[in-house]
């Protein structure tokens, strides 16, 4: 256990490292917001690969396939399949904009006023990305050595806090790629083929596991397709996804390096799923689920090596926990606080740094009080898509839509989400579907009762 503490100590201080290194690069608003723009393929797949497997991603595809077999993977395959749609047909038209947020493209087309609020609702969703992927790196800590969840969060989430801060990101990109790295070797090189041993071979794991656990639609289809309208839709609009979209040095970059990404995710989701088959066969009676890839790495994996696989899942939940919390800081410099200061640009990259810290420190307060890392990830994602996404295609497609329906559709999406996840529990289907009904009615009934904005002719 000492080796395997030593390993992720090393790994953390590793991290922090990269971080001051990044912080030497980043001494400009472009610099620390959107790595200069001017990301390789290799930098660029590392980063956006990392970037969206996070703690859910790991942690929570592991759970599902001790749950449900080899159909857990849907929820990567989701991520991964929306990177490849947005590498290919969005990416070049989004680079083309030189912009920072999701929500200018709104601004652009509509008014100010519903760049504002769509900025809001999108700093929320990237906020519980970054509580998510925190609560991931506390539930690995705390079930490996045995500390209490808290504190684990406590460990796991300075460490993120304080390389995001120094050096945005620069520091991102640069720990992404050692993470990326660390994840596929830690997942396909080692947890994989180690917990099949542990089973007694492929031969084994086929003939003891349930046959339902390789059928691809165990998980059910109402689950399957909820995945794609949240997963799949939300990375398409996802700030923490477009603001990597926005490193790249040009389009064929973001079109190429991206299509990998997203197929890597596909993937990592089936890898992480026969983790899962794998746990549930050698730990058949887990109290919670959360805890199976924990679980099956203490029981399966050796000293050292464990602490690789540890730092492996740390790998994949900080890169998206330090995603989150750049992506609400750049949401809350560049859109929302100059609203409040009347139009006024922040042009300091002190300030940036400044509330990256502070959005980091709450976001590891929100993680001490909630548990479940699916939960938390669902919560985001409804608010993204429920209240985003068709104001979002009404700005790029339809040119009679207006401010006053966009921000009726926010509202009334954000709002459907909330009261049917409220009443049917977090991980219910039916709030994305009430608040997407909410949302389309809300946005063609406002905008055909009002005139169209002459802004709306520089939709880009």
């Amino acid at each position: 256990m000492m080796l395997d503490l030593f390993v992720v100590a090393l790994y953390a201080l590793g991290m922090l490292g990269l971080g001051w290194w990044g912080m030497k690069r980043a001494r400009s608003r472009e610099d620390y917001l959107v790595a200069g723009r001017r990301l390789g393929p290799g930098m660029y797949l590392g980063t956006l690969s990392a970037v969206v497997l996070g703690g859910a991603s790991t942690v929570g595809t592991v759970k599902l396939g001790y749950t449900y077999g080899l159909s857990g993977l849907w929820l990567c395959a989701s991520l991964g399949l929306g990177l490849i749609v947005l590498s290919l047909v969005l990416a070049k038209p989004l680079m083309k904009l030189k912009l920072y947020t999701v929500t200018q493209v709104l601004e652009r087309r509509y008014t100010p006023a519903a760049k504002l609020i769509s900025s809001i609702i999108m700093f929320a969703y990237d906020l519980m990305l970054a509580v998510t992927s925190t609560i991931g790196i506390g539930t690995v800590l705390s079930v490996i050595f045995g500390m209490p969840a808290w504190q684990a969060v406590v460990i796991g989430g300075i460490v993120v806090v304080i390389y995001s801060t120094i050096g945005g990101m620069w520091s991102l990109t640069l720990t992404d790629i050692v993470q990326f790295v660390i994840m596929t070797v830690g997942m396909v090189a080692l947890l994989l083929p180690m917990t099949i041993h542990s089973v007694g071979g492929w031969d084994a794991l086929l003939e003891k596991a349930p046959a339902t656990s390789f059928s691809l639609t165990a998980i059910g289809w109402d689950t399957i397709i909820t995945y794609f309208v949240i997963y799949f839709l939300g990375i398409l609009i996802g700030q923490d996804i477009w603001q990597r979209v926005f490193t790249a040095r040009s389009s064929g970059v973001a079109r190429r390096a991206g299509t990998f990404a997203g197929i890597y995710c596909i993937l990592y989701g089936a890898i992480g799923a026969l983790v899962g088959i794998a746990a549930s066969i050698l730990l058949p009676n887990l109290e919670d689920a959360n805890n199976a890839f924990a679980a099956i790495a203490q029981l399966a994996l050796p000293d050292g090596v464990r602490g690789l696989i540890i730092a492996a899942a740390m790998a994949a939940m900080m890169s998206t926990s330090s995603a989150g919390m750049l992506a609400s800081s750049t949401l809350l410099t560049q859109d929302i606080l100059p609203a409040l200061r009347g139009g006024r640009e922040i042009d300091d990259v002190r300030i940036n740094r400044l509330c990256t810290g502070l959005i980091g420190v709450v976001s590891v307060i929100i993680a001490i009080n909630v548990s479940d890392v699916i939960g938390a990830l669902t919560v985001a994602y409804n608010l993204l898509v429920g209240g985003m996404l068709i104001p979002m295609l009404g700005a790029l497609f339809w040119k009679r839509s207006t401010t006053t329906g966009a921000i009726a559709s926010m509202l009334a999406g954000c709002a459907g989400v909330i009261v049917l996840m409220l009443k049917d529990g977090l991980l219910a289907n039916s709030p994305i579907y009430a608040g997407l009904a909410a949302s389309m009615i809300a946005f063609i009934a406002g905008s055909l009762l009002t005139r169209p904005h002459s802004i709306a002719s520089s939709t880009p």
